[in-house]
């Protein structure tokens, strides 16, 4: 029983050997990771520069419908008040 008990804690390092290295590994390499996830939050690429301004012109376009559908209303009703 005590053979055993011993093989068994003499063969655990071994077995868990890449858990501790891939911890170790993770651990190393977390400033970095957060580094550039930092740089990518506070920089824009043109791809989100780009769909970003499509938005922006989307939503002007369809304010600008929305105001002259409301001024051509405003006409039919009271056609003197038109320019």
């Amino acid at each position: 029983m005590r053979k055993s008990l011993i093989v068994a804690v003499a063969v655990l390092p071994l077995l868990s050997g890449g858990c501790v290295a891939k911890t170790a590994f993770d651990v190393v390499t977390a400033p970095v990771k957060v580094a550039g996830k930092a740089a990518d939050w506070a920089t824009t690429s043109q791809d989100e520069a780009d769909r970003n301004y499509g938005r922006k012109m989307r939503e002007k376009e369809a304010k600008e419908g929305r105001e002259r559908k409301k001024r051509d209303e405003k006409c039919r009703k009271n056609p003197d008040d038109c320019d």
